[in-house]
């Protein structure tokens, strides 16, 4: 409920307060004295008046301007509250807007129990409180979805649960689906480029890469074979002094032997030498392991100019390999392993038939969750016929026919359904849609009625109602302020009204006039808290100051309170 606003250099009003209380609030006052003022005030506090817009709305020559709503919370609010972590104050939520003009320059700025909020957040919080309508809102119906949006507020809670599989079957589908694009656009690139990729592949399967560290342990290989000469001479060199002696002196096993023996001779003088004797045979026998190992050494380095050549090409033929791709022999490896994956018969093409399988399923998901979306909005169509028609009649259209046409669209989060709302005002007239055949007092009468109509599902948002009484006969301004009365016992209403049959039926009445002090003009917002100020009030929407209007106006005031 809104509790309470204060305007400061807003329009043609310096300064206001107001404190508001629940049920029928009506604003009444001459042309032009500003009466839309304050509901224009409320739009641009909830996300309205960007831009110069916001410019028009202020005070000439003021430089700062400022507009501030109190709202008692509601279940809703207190819910959006905790989910963007922010604080209610004394169980009230405090929402202003400030605008600065400097060097030419307007900017504002919103608050919520002094926190800034963003537009955004604003814009979520828009719905949770108000619900402007004023006459001839044909823009808003022509919005993309405002029909359905209806629908669904009118079927409540219920069919708000039953939108949460559909959001969710849609978002796997989506995924699925964009999945399955992905993989076709790559499984068709792949068929443009098979050629060249088998081609790759035969290149690869003819080096039959198996270790990645095949060329470091060739080039070592090949070094070995390119050394065998000079290899071979150290060998023989080694094995000469270990076995053979050289420069006609004894080899180095002859002289290790005869230690061996001398310490033999030794040791039957003292046993102290036998481990000196035993050390010295160890180092024999291992002398004799090096001779045999050399031996076996040198045999191998017997020159093999075609062993040497083969090891040459396959060098060569890895780093052209290497050269040609970019990538080191690992890669290479990689490389073929997944070129292999992708060619193999019927490699690419089960990973696509997966996808697209995949991809049925979550289309089925999503259409039976559509489909049941859909039985749900039917039957909340019915039921939104029945109820619209039954507020129209008494509002003058008593031959009005009113329709739901529910039809196919493609689908989304919000399901699968384009609704539209048809009407026909008169006998013979067929059903069209509602902005395209409706008139201004029609559309006006249709509005209260959908909003009478949605006052269930919405209970704690205050309804604000701009003239949408102008132009309408006296008998139906009557059957329009019960409407207005029925619907304030459930919520708050406010509303703009030149109708004294609707102003007469209003728990609480405010009067806005102007009036000219130093040459600027001001509006004044005063509340009407007595019988004879309304019965004045009432009687100059009747006609004016004369006898038969003061007359009038005491009746409705009487008939209020009968």
């Amino acid at each position: 409920m809104l509790t309470g606003l204060r305007l400061e250099n807003i329009a043609l009003i310096e300064r206001l307060q107001l404190d508001f209380k629940a049920g029928f609030t009506v604003l009444t006052g001459e042309t032009g004295a500003g009466k839309s003022i304050l509901l224009d005030a409320l739009d641009a506090l909830l996300g309205g008046a960007q831009g110069a817009a916001g410019g028009r709305l202020l005070r000439p020559r003021a430089e700062r301007a400022v507009i501030e709503a109190s709202f008692s919370l509601s279940p809703p609010l207190r819910t959006w509250l905790a989910q963007q972590q922010l604080e209610a104050e004394e169980g009230e939520l405090l929402l202003s807007r400030e605008w600065r003009r400097s060097d030419d320059r307007l900017s504002s700025r919103n608050r919520l129990n002094g926190v800034v909020v963003s537009r955004t957040q604003i814009q979520e919080l828009r719905p949770l409180l108000l619900d402007l309508t004023v006459q001839g809102q044909t823009q808003q119906l022509a919005r993309p979805g405002q029909q359905r949006r209806w629908l669904d507020r009118f079927a409540g809670e219920e069919l708000q649960r039953s939108l949460e599989p559909v959001v969710r079957a849609y978002r796997g589908w989506k995924q699925a689906a964009a999945a399955l694009e992905a993989a076709r656009a790559n499984w068709q690139q792949l068929q443009r480029e098979r050629e060249r990729q088998e081609q790759l592949l035969d290149d690869l399967e003819a080096a039959q890469l198996q270790d990645p560290a095949e060329r470091t342990r060739l080039q070592q290989e090949q070094d070995r074979l390119a050394h065998g000469v000079r290899l071979q001479e150290g060998v023989s060199t080694l094995l000469g002094r270990l076995v053979e002696g050289a420069d006609q002196a004894p080899s180095v096993l002859d002289h290790l032997a005869a230690c061996e023996q001398e310490l033999a001779q030794m040791e039957l003088c003292d046993g102290g030498v036998v481990e000196l004797r035993s050390r010295c045979s160890d180092g024999l026998a291992q002398l004799q392991d090096l001779a045999r190992d050399l031996d076996r050494y040198g045999a191998s380095l017997e020159s093999d100019p075609e062993s040497l050549a083969g090891l040459q090409e396959r060098i060569a033929q890895l780093k052209a390999l290497e050269r040609r791709h970019d990538q080191d022999l690992a890669g290479l490896i990689t490389l073929r392993d997944q070129l292999r994956e992708q060619l193999a018969p019927g490699g690419a093409e089960a990973s696509l038939e997966a996808l697209e399988q995949a991809e049925r399923g979550a289309r089925a998901d999503r259409d039976q969750a559509n489909a049941q979306l859909s039985v749900r909005r039917a039957s909340a169509a019915s039921q939104l016929e029945q109820q619209l028609m039954a507020a129209l009649r008494p509002m003058g259209l008593a031959n009005v026919r009113f329709a739901v046409a529910i039809a196919p669209t493609p689908a989304g989060e919000e399901g699968a359904d384009a609704v539209q709302f048809l009407f026909s005002a008169n006998p013979g007239q067929p059903l069209a849609p509602l902005a395209e055949v409706a008139s201004g007092g029609e559309m006006s009468r249709f509005l209260l009625a959908l909003k009478t109509c949605l006052a269930a599902a919405d209970p704690h948002v205050t309804l604000l109602f701009d003239e949408i009484d102008a132009g309408v006969s006296g008998r139906v301004s009557g059957a329009m302020a019960e409407l207005l009365q029925r619907l304030a016992q459930r919520r708050q209403v406010f509303c703009v009204t030149h109708q004294p049959l609707v102003a007469a039926a209003a728990d609480h009445h405010y009067r806005v006039s102007k009036q000219v002090v130093g040459g600027l003009t001001h509006t004044r917002v005063s509340q009407l808290r007595d019988t004879q100020a309304r019965q004045a009030e009432l009687a100059e929407l009747a006609g004016g100051d004369s006898g038969e209007a003061r007359s009038y106006a005491a009746s409705l005031l009487e008939k209020r309170s009968a």
